[in-house]
């Protein structure tokens, strides 16, 4: 590790995290929890100010760091009522500086009580939504567990234009339980009629932990799921989404800049119910938390936040910073190597040069691009920095 503080240029984010939710998904293994009663916001959001407050006594070399981005995540984050939001991001910028153009996204669904929310949301600091449409067929939504119809999709997208937002994004899955090529695309085909800046096109898998797992639903094959990908990929870039992540699509632009702090190994403090964290010590350790998980105990004032700190060790960085990296299009600075893990690039030759050999990497003086073979054959790649 060198001597000088790693940390000080590695840009931070972050991540908020709401627990609750009207009704849990049969897909979601997410931290979420159905709601009983009234949302326990105020001491919730006190909570949350508790926490960061104490996460940044935690971790040394914090000061003179600027936050980039903030991602409120749930659950349904939604839930919460404006004021509450409003006071959530003053006490945060309280505790840590802003960025000029910070970011600040949040999840919501397109109910129609939450929609109408977004312009009071933009009004105190929100200035990205992401919006959980999953499909455009009712059938397909019931199936999903989902509480709104195709309708609500259709307008909270069209208040979200209206709100005077920075960015919007949609969420939309492929891969659903009986769906057909023909069904995804035209799932595919609606959401860009709605012209959001950014999309999420992410194919449904079945988690541990969840009603599909324990209750399989069918869903397409694996030449079927791959037409779908080939055949949406194509109307997407026609429509003018590029995609610069496995799943991201965006407008010129309009990345999510939260994501791609995650995937360029940047650090995140992780608070609420759950939450993970990343944090670059001055020295350049890399530690990763967990929040206490359930409402309860992490309601509890007698009970520390922190669930687990993990150092990652130095054999482990190679990985998680590629496992990371590589699930971006955009080629890979040699430079953030070492700017981000603190190791030296002698250490990754090997695994490199092999998978160059392999046709699954190209370089340059400077950069690292996955290829299109290393694309297709991803495990493969990032199975030569796993230090046997």
């Amino acid at each position: 590790m060198t001597d000088h503080n790693v940390a000080a240029h590695i840009p931070l984010s972050l991540y908020v995290h709401i627990p609750w939710c009207v009704q849990k998904c049969p897909y979601c293994d997410f931290n979420s929890h159905t709601l009983k009663g009234e949302v326990p916001e105020r001491d919730y959001i006190d909570a949350l100010l508790d926490d960061l407050q104490r996460d940044l006594a935690r971790f040394q070399g914090m000061s003179g760091r600027k936050l980039h981005s903030i991602f409120i995540g749930g659950g349904t984050p939604s839930l919460m009522s404006p004021e509450e939001i409003a006071r959530l991001l003053i006490g945060i910028d309280t505790q840590i500086p802003f960025k000029d153009g910070i970011e600040i996204t949040m999840e919501a669904n397109p109910g129609t009580v939450e929609a109408d929310k977004f312009i009071a949301y933009q009004q105190v600091g929100v200035n990205r939504i992401s919006i959980g449409v999953q499909s455009f067929d009712d059938s397909k939504l019931a199936r999903l567990g989902r509480i709104h119809g195709s309708e609500e999709a259709k307008r909270a997208a069209t208040l979200a234009h209206e709100a005077g937002l920075n960015s919007f994004n949609l969420d939309l899955m492929h891969g659903l339980p009986d769906q057909t090529l023909e069904g995804a695309l035209d799932d595919l085909k609606q959401a860009i009629a709605l012209n959001p800046p950014h999309l999420s096109w992410y194919q449904l898998t079945i988690e541990p932990n969840t009603q599909y797992y324990s209750k399989p639903p069918t869903l397409p094959d694996d030449d079927d799921l791959w037409d779908i990908f080939e055949k949406g990929h194509v109307l997407l870039s026609e429509a003018g989404y590029v995609q610069y992540e496995t799943s991201g699509y965006s407008k010129p632009g309009y990345q999510c800049q939260h994501n791609l702090n995650y995937w360029r190994f940047g650090d995140y403090l992780g608070i609420g119910c759950g939450a993970h964290g990343k944090i670059t010590a001055e020295n350049g350790a890399v530690q990763r938390t967990v929040k206490v998980k359930h409402p309860r105990g992490y309601l509890d004032l007698e009970k520390e936040y922190l669930s687990e700190l993990h150092i990652v060790e130095s054999d482990e960085l190679p990985f998680e910073f590629f496992m990371n990296r590589f699930r971006l299009v955009e080629a890979c600075p040699k430079e953030d190597f070492p700017a981000r893990t603190g190791l030296p690039l002698d250490v990754i030759k090997a695994p490199i040069d092999n998978a160059i050999e392999q046709g699954l990497l190209s370089e340059t003086d400077t950069h690292w691009q996955v290829t299109q073979k290393g694309r297709l054959f991803l495990n493969d790649l990032l199975s030569g920095f796993i230090d046997e």
